[in-house]
């Protein structure tokens, strides 16, 4: 039976809703049916006019009257049947059940192209995985989410969405009163490995295999009919997770909390709590204030990703083959794996950030040595790679040390028989001029929280085009803090 495939199929509301349901033909473990709690006096914050353009949605939505009770939930969006999602998750590596304790699932918005999207309200009230929670979010973290996310829609990285942020009218209370808000998120799905973990802790063999098949065909459909769907979903997350991680290094994102249930089986970045963005290189960089270990430090990311997709593997041992040592054999091999792709996707990706056209033996070399010099100096991570790609590193003074200077040289030799205006072009192309710069991000989240949406909407417009070099932007969006700021610190929002 193929999940996907509604009948009869949803049809287009006039406001552009076509909400499918195929995640609730799914087994009846993996979710529950649940509706927000009322709003008592919604507002809308932000909208986003073309994403819902994208989605087959009418993107003057945000500007009709109901727009503000419809993003907090009352009434809902036609055709929406609103769920909550069971899943589980090793946080800070441990196992822990789980579950949309303040989210829920409206349903899968069919755009116009015919692919598939989950809208979701994040922060809508309790549901029945809140674990004596609120099920309430604040508008700060929901806020920071539709930012950061759009940014690193820009920036091309895979990631969820945010298609409006809408105060509720109801306080929050947090270690202080905060006013409460609903963002509404847009994903490829909600899968995760937690997903996966949840299914593999209920012991539920027909539950695993659904989901597998379910997921494959979701989102690796040229690998729906494997001769063996489990071991072909685990090749799939293990591609597309190296590929991640090696975009989220290369411009110098901190995700911040990668527990195995902020790990989306679909590829994309998803949960923007604690992140943040690198200003000065270090790859023992943290930001969360709750990861006093550094487990999820910038440098240590690819390591637990590797380390959460062997809980994923995990999960599948029953599918990829019925002698249980054969199966930990086959899945141990695979994981092992992961190192060999991740290191393949960071080489191509500095490799163009460098302006390579083609590989040489010794590019990692090369691409190590200007890291290592940026760790061991904190130069900027942007600034660095924006500035070489604009032929400027002559006329920086920080730059003009030995050992730069040495491997500057070997650089232009690796690149010498180029024209200079191709490989700066060629850079450009992959070095982001602009980054969410965290001090600008909490300027702007506060000015919201004071009721000034001005610094958000400059930060989106400011954030467009991040690699167009030529574009005049404000000094305060392109540059890292001043000297002597304080380390920078995030907080989960829950």
């Amino acid at each position: 039976m193929n999940l996907l495939a509604a009948d009869p199929p949803p049809t287009r509301s006039r406001d552009g809703w076509c909400l499918d349901h195929s995640y609730t033909r799914l087994p009846a473990a993996l979710h529950r049916a649940c509706s927000p709690a009322p709003a008592d006096a919604p507002g809308l914050v932000l909208f986003n006019s073309a994403l819902a353009k994208d989605l087959g949605l009418d993107p003057s939505l945000g500007e009709h009257p109901s727009a503000a009770a419809l993003f907090t939930g009352n009434p809902l969006p036609e055709g929406a049947r609103p769920i909550a999602q069971a899943y589980a998750g090793h946080q800070f590596g441990n196992f822990t059940v789980l579950g949309d304790g303040r989210a829920l699932l409206l349903g899968e918005q069919i755009s116009p192209d015919g692919s598939r999207h989950d809208v979701q309200f994040k922060g809508s009230g309790p549901t029945p995985f809140s674990r004596n929670g609120d099920g309430r979010a604040a508008l700060g973290p929901m806020l920071r989410e539709y930012l950061i996310s759009e940014a690193m829609h820009a920036l091309g990285i895979p990631t969820t969405r945010s298609l409006a942020v809408a105060t509720t009218g109801i306080p929050v209370f947090r270690s202080e009163m905060l006013r409460g808000a609903v963002l509404t998120r847009i994903a490829a799905s909600h899968i995760r490995v937690g997903t996966f973990e949840w299914v593999a802790a209920c012991e539920r063999p027909e539950t695993l295999n659904a989901l597998v098949q379910y997921t494959l065909k979701r989102h690796f459909p040229a690998h729906s009919e494997a001769a063996n769907p489990a071991a072909a979903l685990l090749d799939a997350a293990l591609e597309s997770q190296a590929s991640l991680l090696a975009r989220w290094m290369q411009v110098g994102f901190v995700h911040g909390v990668m527990n195995t249930d902020n790990m989306a089986l679909s590829g994309e970045t998803i949960d923007y709590g604690p992140c943040a963005f690198m200003d000065r290189h270090n790859a023992g960089t943290v930001f969360s204030s709750i990861d006093r270990q550094g487990r999820y430090a910038y440098g240590r990311q690819p390591l637990v990703a590797q380390w959460n997709l062997a809980r994923f593997a995990e999960t599948l041992l029953p599918l990829l083959d019925p002698n249980p040592d054969t199966a930990v054999e086959f899945a141990t091999e695979k994981v092992h794996g992961f190192a060999r792709r991740y290191h393949a996707h960071w080489l191509d990706g500095y490799r163009l950030k460098l302006g390579f056209a083609s590989p040489d033996p010794e590019d990692a070399t090369l691409i190590q040595g200007v890291l290592d010099w940026m760790q061991n100096t904190g130069a900027d991570h942007t600034h660095t790679f924006a500035a070489l790609s604009r032929a400027e590193a002559q006329q920086c003074p920080p730059w003009q040390d030995p050992v730069f200077v040495e491997w500057h040289g070997r650089w232009k030799n690796r690149l010498a028989s180029e024209a200079p205006e191709r490989v700066s072009a060629r850079m450009r192309a992959q070095n982001p001029v602009v980054i969410p710069r965290n001090h600008a991000v909490e300027a702007a989240l506060q000015a919201a929280e004071a009721g000034d949406l001005g610094p958000c909407h400059r930060l989106l417009e400011g954030w467009n085009a991040p690699y167009d070099h030529s574009r005049s932007r404000p000094p305060e969006l392109m540059n890292p803090p001043p000297a002597g700021t304080p380390p920078h610190r995030t907080f989960c929002g829950t």
